[in-house]
């Protein structure tokens, strides 16, 4: 069963990191539906061969040809601060356009480190009052701020991060009941899977981020 994700419908505005370009069928279907796409820098080589066009270039631009900076001259935004990722720089580029629903594609597939780093970031994004999704050739992260009830299909695959150890989380219509468990490793909330068409998380202090796959 591939998963429908209800949310996606609604986002407009994908953004396109340099990590592995998208496979899967849904990242792709993102990719080519959306309105408008931001690129991180070298991103836009990929996007290019892919046969599409960004709305803009965002990021220190040391991984752009010149020949494709020339070419989009006109959507070039350079920001050479090194205190923040080129990923971080597109999201505040979106949040200063007043684009509040984004959909983050690209972000992981490659250098670990990165993945990790663009994963953990999704949280600090949400608190912007972004609605942010980051959707990987394997499934999708959502970080969530308040308790949340998600969509979802008997056997889905769910994993929960917490980026604080004394948040407190309670599942509800999973396998592997958390019940009052602090997720103070990353491996202990991972590998669940959902018994029905939903599940929910209570927990307090928040955030929190969580993985469905997408079969």
């Amino acid at each position: 069963m591939l998963f429908n994700y209800p949310t996606l419908a609604s986002m407009k505005t994908a953004i396109l990191a340099n990590g592995k370009f998208p496979e899967h069928i849904v990242p792709l279907n993102i990719l080519k539906e959306a309105n408008s796409i931001v690129c991180c820098d070298g991103a836009t080589v990929k996007l290019e061969k892919f046969g599409l066009t960004p709305k803009a270039v965002v990021g220190d631009l040391d991984s752009i040809t010149d020949e494709l900076k020339a070419k989009y001259s006109d959507r070039l935004f350079h920001f050479p601060d090194q205190n923040s990722n080129d990923l971080t720089k597109a999201v505040n580029w979106c949040k200063n356009k007043n684009i509040k629903n984004i959909v983050i594609l690209g972000a992981t597939g490659m250098r670990e480190d990165h993945a990790l780093g663009n994963i953990g970031l999704l949280c600090s994004y949400a608190k912007l009052g972004i609605n942010v999704e980051m959707v990987t050739d394997y499934g999708i992260f959502t970080p969530i701020l308040q308790p949340k009830r998600f969509e979802s299909f008997e056997g889905q695959v769910v994993s929960i991060f917490s980026p604080r150890n004394e948040t407190t989380v309670t599942s509800l219509n999973l396998e592997y009941p958390l019940v009052d468990l602090q997720i103070t490793d990353l491996w202990m909330g991972t590998l669940n899977k959902c018994l029905g068409n939903w599940f929910e998380l209570n927990f307090a202090p928040g955030p929190l981020i969580v993985f469905q796959s997408h079969i």
